[in-house]
């Protein structure tokens, strides 16, 4: 990446002069909106067109003076803020409509379809979380291992259903406080396995050898407080996260991002400190009753913006601790992952419909209909395990779904291995599904 810029010192007395003079005679809301819609940084201020023309330090100085009056936050002893803008602001409108309350989860979600929708996103959310990483591999093969039970053959897959496991325990602590056990077994769930030093899973890093470097040229770009501090610092984000101001409301969301940008700042283990702090980011917004981040992956889209994501947390770092570049890029994201999901589920209803003609065969269930649409599209094998994976069914009744297909004869059973038997498409499957809706045009 990149080095970011250093910005001017735009508090000295000569800049300071010239943006108040300026700001006297000419109003600036328009440029200043729009510099602040986006949350630019010095290195993008600094090219932005003005009229009349201003020099870009000074330019600079009134976005740090149109920005003076930040929240404040504390942790240990340093301060953080952040700027309510109106990108912010109408997102988390948006997300309060959306994605959290009990009224819009029908509207969002046909209830029916909750559970095979949920099961989906977690892999989704816990392969792309890997991968932001560095895990390599396909999003086929990762889901075929997870829905088929298959042991993990690589650090790779090992994040992966670490993840994976990590995710459906969220769900289960959802409404408890964190606690240092709690927070431990989080980062024990998504590292075993994959340190270098087993002995690192569930603990504080001990020594200040951890630094954030930049993949291109090895440059540290961020370096952060000494282990000594790490428990204090953690206890006070705990205290963050349990519990609420009276005095000062902070929205959930914006909470949620803070929390997962203070365990990049803390940097409290030697690694596995992104997956923990989106976990954490995760476990707090359900905890609040976001319902609807369960289905988001978020993560699949910070993986496709790892650029973006890393300049959002430097800026943050380089501009005084101000978390509104931070916040700024999650709430993007957050819109993107609803956007997507509103698309998958769109694109779901409309596969739905066309169930109908597996539906009309006569004896079977729907889910057995979503099988054999499901054999007949991506002609694979599959096993009972996976079938009970995919629909959230106990293993008795997926094998009872996939022997009465094999009875019916659209499905052939083979070995896959040693323990598990696979199910395919037979070779009468198109001669049996013709006759049977022949026979149901007739009446």
């Amino acid at each position: 990446m990149r080095k970011i810029e250093k910005a001017p010192d735009w508090f000295k007395d000569e800049l300071y002069e010239k943006a108040t003079g300026l700001r006297k005679i000419h109003n600036f809301d328009t440029l200043l909106n729009h510099i602040d819609d986006q949350y630019m940084y010095w290195d993008k201020v600094k090219y932005q067109k003005n009229d009349p023309p201003i020099d870009p330090d000074v330019l600079w100085t009134l976005v740090k003076l149109n920005r003076i009056n930040a929240i404040k936050i504390s942790f240990g002893q340093e301060t953080f803020k952040f700027n309510l803008t109106n990108t912010i602001q109408k997102g988390l409108h948006e997300f309060d409509m959306h994605i959290g309350g009990s009224l819009a989860s029908e509207s969002v979600i046909p209830k029916e379809d909750k559970k095979k929708y949920l099961v989906s996103s977690i892999m989704e959310e816990a392969i792309a979380s890997s991968q932001i990483e560095g895990a390599v591999t396909s999003r086929k093969k990762a889901k075929d291992m997870l829905r088929k039970n298959i042991t993990p053959r690589n650090k790779s897959e090992q994040m992966i259903l670490n993840n994976y496991h990590t995710i459906k325990h969220i769900v289960t602590i959802q409404s408890e406080h964190i606690d240092i056990n709690n927070f431990f077994e989080i980062h024990r769930l998504v590292t075993a396995q994959t340190l270098d030093d087993n002995a690192d899973v569930g603990r504080f890093r001990l020594n200040n050898e951890i630094n954030v470097v930049d993949a291109v040229d090895g440059e540290i770009v961020y370096s952060p407080p000494g282990f000594q501090k790490v428990p204090d610092l953690v206890q006070e984000l705990f205290n963050f996260f349990n519990n609420n101001d009276e005095d000062r409301f902070i929205h959930p969301i914006i909470k949620g991002c803070i929390i997962h940008f203070m365990i990049g700042y803390i940097h409290p283990f030697v690694d596995g400190n992104g997956r923990t702090a989106r976990a954490l980011f995760y476990w707090y917004l359900l905890k609040n009753g976001y319902w609807l981040t369960e289905y988001l992956s978020i993560s699949r889209l910070i993986a496709k913006s790892k650029n973006q994501y890393a300049q959002a947390y430097i800026y943050s770092e380089v501009d005084g601790n101000d978390l509104t570049y931070f916040i700024q890029y999650k709430i993007k994201i957050m819109q993107l992952a609803y956007s997507s999901l509103k698309d998958y589920i769109d694109r779901k209803i409309i596969e739905k419909k066309q169930l109908t003609n597996f539906q009309k065969i006569r004896g079977i269930n729907d889910r057995q209909a979503e099988i054999m649409k499901l054999i007949n599209e991506e002609d694979s094998m599959l096993s009972v395990k996976e079938i009970e994976n995919r629909f959230s069914i106990s293993n008795q009744t997926a094998r009872t779904d996939l022997y009465d297909l094999v009875k019916r004869g659209y499905l052939e059973e083979n070995s896959m291995n040693k323990k598990t038997r696979g199910f395919y498409k037979s070779l009468n499957f198109e001669k049996l599904l013709k006759k049977e809706l022949s026979a149901e045009n007739k009446f």
